[in-house]
């Protein structure tokens, strides 16, 4: 069965609101890279350690999903919904969410993600 870019969207949800560091290594690519909500960038090993370095979800999801594919390179954009903590500092809210991901063989591996600063109360 071929995976969709759908379907990448809900296993990464997924792995994050369970603090899941194996399963989004094992989903993304060598190279993946992720900015934060304030604009910081995490190679892979940054990105996959966030959770030991004390990043924790007391609720996350992703809604709103529109995705556009380009042969074998997609892009996902949602609206990941969170109340988490890091460091003691509430990073709580809606954020806009970009997923990259490129087709390797049937399955999708995320490339990159990126969100937002926090959505203003009234935006869609």
């Amino acid at each position: 069965m071929t995976a969709t870019v759908q379907d990448l969207v809900e296993r990464y949800a997924a792995a994050e609101a369970a603090h899941d560091a194996a399963t989004l290594a094992a989903m993304a690519t060598d190279d993946v890279t992720l900015v934060g909500p304030v604009g910081f960038v995490l190679d892979r090993a940054a990105w996959l350690r966030r959770f030991d370095d004390g990043l924790s979800y007391a609720e996350l999801s992703i809604d709103d999903v529109a995705v556009r594919e380009h042969g074998d390179h997609a892009v996902a954009v949602g609206v990941q919904t969170q109340s988490a903590s890091y460091h003691g500092h509430t990073m709580a809210g809606r954020f806009r969410l970009t997923l990259v991901a490129s087709r390797d063989d049937e399955d999708w591996r995320l490339l990159s993600a990126h969100l937002s600063g926090p959505i203003p109360e009234g935006v869609r």
